[in-house]
């Protein structure tokens, strides 16, 4: 017989949702297509407009601003010129694409998440991409003036600068990703908190710890001048202390109905 008292088991919210395997590669199929697809479109809008060669000249803006009069960038493989914008070009494309992309992942998943999962993941992917970008722009805006102007300074009058594009290109792309990846620090420090993996007080208890680290990340994936580096330091630092911050409001929002019943439970007298 049923006890009269026992509660009911809760329904579970994903049931009757299961796919056949061969269903969930079909739809990975189809989101990955749309995902190339806007990629492809975007790629094609920048070739008709601004093109390839425009939009070089506008990632190469900030070094040839500090160049000598006269100086110019040069090529040193026969095909530089032509891979070189292409590379750009699909670059351009996949940034301005990444909501799209985000997207077809996040329809992709969604289905096999749990609401209090959801209200944990997506707001994480939007954050995570608007500070991907947030540091991207805070590269080329702020940081490659200083450095490129630092580095002239200390360049011999003898010495005529005359940068390989192809070393450019590299260049950006390593300043790029590390800056973009730093401005994700309060997104790994909100996950590893709603994880459990550390608690608030281990976050702050670690503060000194993070400083230090920081530093040596900065002093390792950047050049060797002082500007850059603290370029790169600083927000790190600022931006944990953002995370531990959004931690405290993110655990308290994303909690599972299970933690929620007992901390109301906790809460009675």
């Amino acid at each position: 017989m049923t006890d009269p008292n026992s509660k009911p088991e809760p329904e579970d919210e994903l049931a009757g949702t299961e796919q056949p395997f061969v269903a969930h590669l079909m739809e990975l199929r189809d989101r990955l297509i749309k995902a190339l697809i806007a990629v492809a479109v975007v790629a094609g809008v920048l070739a008709v407009y601004p093109g390839p060669g425009q939009l070089y000249d506008l990632l190469a803006a900030p070094l040839v601003a500090h160049l000598p009069a006269g100086a110019t960038m040069i090529a040193t493989s026969v095909i530089s010129p032509f891979m070189v914008p292409l590379k750009i070009l699909m670059l351009a494309a996949f940034l301005i694409a990444l909501p799209v992309v985000l997207y077809q992942v996040w329809a992709f998943v969604a289905p096999g998440l749990y609401s209090h999962e959801k209200r944990m993941v997506l707001p994480l992917v939007i954050s995570s991409t608007l500070l991907f970008f947030s540091g991207v722009a805070f590269c080329y805006f702020l940081v490659f003036g200083k450095v490129f102007a630092f580095i002239q300074s200390f360049a011999p009058k003898s010495i005529t600068a005359a940068p390989d594009i192809e070393a450019y290109l590299g260049f950006v792309m390593t300043m790029f990703l590390a800056f973009g990846l730093a401005f994700e620090v309060p997104i790994a420090v909100v996950v590893l908190a709603r994880i459990g993996v550390v608690t608030i007080d281990q976050l702050k208890s670690f503060r000194g710890y993070f400083i230090v680290l920081a530093f040596v990340v900065a002093a390792v994936v950047t050049p060797p001048d002082v500007v850059s580096q603290l370029a790169l330091a600083i927000p790190m630092c600022l931006l944990y202390e953002v995370g531990i911050w959004a931690a405290k409001i993110f655990i308290k929002h994303t909690k599972a109905p299970d933690d929620e019943a007992e901390s109301t439970e906790v809460a009675k007298p």
